[in-house]
């Protein structure tokens, strides 16, 4: 199995060095996110691997989105990065209640950059290792139509499957109104079947203690059970990154 899974590895490097791309900065965990995502078939993780490094150039040509280009969706306050779960994950907290439709499509973009690179970065441990993955848990308690965004919703998926591949370990979903379950079904047809696995809507006191005890109290804000304060992304302090 090892063996097939490294020359798979080699094959897909092969077939990105051809769009000429050199991939020796990038280590095997990242490029196997892609050849995963793509059913270990190398041509098809080298085309999907390829259209992230074109979507990233023209994306964020610096490396990384600053906090002053997507300062309103920041000042809203409705994501939170609480640090690492027991099992060594990132763990982000939205707050849905917060959230509006952006009208402004671009910079709601460049948020989702901002945000997916910090969740990431906050999981390093002080040194990146290229397969990170993070928890997510989305906290639907008194929104209302008004905080319904699902062009927004539909775009983030997107993101997470076309450009970040691999990085969902789990996505709880709280306090689910009944008007959201037509909602969420409409949305789930646009999240492929890998993603959809990872998602798990809590609508038990089982499942709610199950949660708790996957992401751990420690992190967790006393809302959900745990003994943390709720800590705003921008107040987020990252680990250290060794060169």
């Amino acid at each position: 199995m090892e063996n097939s899974r490294a020359n798979a590895l080699i094959q897909m490097r092969k077939a990105v060095e051809k769009s000429g791309i050199n991939t020796q900065e990038y280590c095997d965990a990242t490029m196997m996110r892609f050849l995963i995502a793509r059913s270990m078939e190398p041509s098809k993780g080298a085309k999907m691997f390829v259209q992230w490094r074109k979507w990233r150039d023209a994306v964020v040509p610096k490396g990384f989105i600053c906090e002053s280009e997507v300062k309103e969706e920041l000042e809203a306050k409705k994501i939170f990065l609480q640090g690492l779960s027991k099992t060594g994950l990132a763990v982000m907290i939205v707050m849905a209640k917060r959230h509006f439709s952006s009208k402004d499509q671009l910079q709601f973009k460049k948020f989702l950059v901002h945000l997916l690179d910090k969740v990431i970065a906050s999981g390093s441990k002080g040194k990146e290792i290229g397969n990170e993955k993070w928890i997510a848990i989305v906290d639907l308690h008194q929104i209302s139509y008004k905080n319904v965004d699902i062009r927004g919703l539909i775009t983030g998926f997107q993101f997470l499957q076309n450009y970040y591949p691999e990085r969902l370990g789990k996505c709880f979903i709280l306090n689910m109104p009944w008007f959201f379950v037509s909602i969420w079904r409409m949305v789930s047809r646009f999240v492929d079947p890998a993603t959809l696995k990872n998602i798990l809507i809590v609508s038990n006191e089982e499942e709610r203690r199950s949660m708790i005890e996957e992401v751990g109290e420690e992190v967790l804000p006393e809302e959900y059970g745990g003994k943390a304060k709720f800590i705003a992304l921008q107040d987020a302090v990252l680990p250290h990154l060794d060169a």
